[in-house]
């Protein structure tokens, strides 16, 4: 594959409707997007521990959407910060 064929992503963060289990799993359950677009969460088919782009720590959840499967990602805020818990994100493709 040339160089240039290469697939350009970038994180386009959204709102995430989230649930907290008894134990403090945090579940999402909808997607919700700039300009309103809201999108169930059908499935959470995996769970792992993930650092994003900016090496932050975070998480990477594989979602099931209207039937596809999907990354979403949580971003861990820099622990300098401690009234920001982190924030959500998609990476979607460029051209």
């Amino acid at each position: 594959m040339n160089r240039n064929d290469r697939r350009k992503t970038e994180k386009v963060y959204v709102k995430v409707m989230s649930d907290f289990d008894a134990t403090g799993y945090m579940q999402p359950r909808q997607i919700i997007w700039g300009d309103g677009r809201t999108y169930l969460i059908e499935q959470v088919r995996d769970f792992r521990p993930a650092n994003t782009i900016d090496n932050l720590p975070g998480d990477c959840y594989t979602v099931m959407v209207k039937g596809q499967e999907r990354h979403l990602f949580f971003e861990r805020s820099d622990p300098r910060f401690s009234s920001q818990f982190g924030r959500w994100f998609v990476e979607v493709e460029t051209r």
